[in-house]
């Protein structure tokens, strides 16, 4: 899925002027706050702008279903803005829970903050100051993905509708990460047989609404979606999500760490309670279980361990049965576009789309 294209390009423009206007209003925050947005600024840099492109398709696919000659309004791109800054804010505060020392191949955000502590010579503990800024970064990138999203929507009639729907997604991000953090601790005293069912719920919340569904309601939305189109989209968007984040998780076992920016099997050495991890339980005994949860979550494993725990999820199925999931859900979600009252060229680019969510190497 490349970052490079059309409708990136005119993301990367809005969020340029963005950054520009927000360069110029912070003129007195002095030489630190010029740090500090810079830092905000790097971490838009990158990334495939998948939700943004959701965004835009699902405007475009309601639009263009009555008016083949729709041109995209300025407030599309400053929306889709929004999401892409509203992501960088998420990913900030992720790496910061999962202590991740990498980002696209780049130190993290709390880790480059660490780093400009130690290069500029001040004193007390740079790894400290990393963290804290680190969540300051991401409150601040939160508050910016607010400014464009409120910029976007300045005396548009659909605008409650796209607002309320923002808010939801806010409140599902961040109650699914804390789903996420739980998880790791409260999978010990919760029952076998449910531990694949809490995982899927965590990427419901964490990641599949924010990163497909709710972007294409967003854009619909805005381009005043009815009922039934936005249900199409909702039936297409959901199951699409959970096979995409289902492929982030196999990703996180078995990626390639030249191809993905991390390190290869970080969700081993991060404890993520997955559903890969939930499906390989499921066919281990009891002593191959407790040698899998004491593997689980130490920062220290080498490389040995790490394709020892990948040969175990291999061996007990469990990736085959995810891949199957991954299947099942881009099909059911193929379905809902047949019949929607859609545009056509709009519904063969969210099937490419698709196709590009669900079969990633990165």
């Amino acid at each position: 899925m490349p970052s490079s294209s059309p409708v990136a390009d005119a993301i990367t423009r809005a969020l340029d002027q963005f950054l520009g206007r927000m360069r110029a209003e912070s003129a007195d925050y002095g030489p630190d706050g010029r740090r500090f947005l810079d830092a905000a600024a790097a971490t838009l840099s990158g990334g495939k702008r998948l939700r943004a492109r959701f965004c835009h398709a699902g405007w475009t696919a309601v639009a263009r279903a009555s008016d083949r000659a729709a041109a995209e309004p300025e407030a599309l791109w400053r929306l889709c803005a929004a999401l892409e800054v509203f992501q960088a804010a998420a990913l900030v505060h992720d790496d910061l829970i999962d202590n991740s020392d990498t980002r696209r191949g780049r130190p993290a955000a709390h880790r480059a903050l660490e780093a400009e502590h130690r290069d500029a010579g001040w004193s007390g503990d740079a790894e400290d100051f990393g963290r804290s800024g680190a969540v300051l970064l991401g409150d601040l990138l939160v508050a910016w993905s607010d400014d464009l999203l409120e910029d976007a929507l300045r005396d548009l009639p659909n605008a409650p509708a796209v607002r309320a729907e923002y808010a939801r997604m806010r409140r599902d991000v961040t109650t699914g990460q804390f789903l996420d953090i739980a998880e790791e601790s409260a999978w010990s005293v919760s029952p076998l047989a449910e531990h694949a069912e809490r995982a899927l719920r965590v990427i419901s919340f964490k990641s599949a609404r924010y990163s497909i569904a709710q972007p294409l309601r967003l854009g619909a939305l805005l381009a005043g979606a009815d009922a039934a189109q936005l249900s199409a989209l909702d039936d297409f968007g959901m199951p699409l999500g959970m096979a995409f984040q289902l492929r982030d998780d196999v990703l996180g076992v078995f990626g390639d760490a030249a191809v993905t920016g991390k390190p290869s099997g970080d969700d081993l050495r991060e404890g993520k309670r997955t559903v890969l991890i939930a499906f390989t339980r499921e066919r281990l005994a009891a002593p191959g279980r407790a040698v899998l949860d004491e593997m689980l979550g130490d920062d220290d494993l080498d490389e040995s361990q790490i394709a020892a725990l990948q040969a175990t999820v291999r061996e007990s199925g469990a990736l085959d049965r995810v891949e199957d999931l991954i299947t099942d859900y881009a099909k059911t979600a193929d379905r809902a576009l047949t019949g929607a009252r859609l545009d056509n060229a709009a519904v063969g680019e969210l099937r490419d789309l698709a196709r590009a969510a669900t079969t990633r190497v990165a």
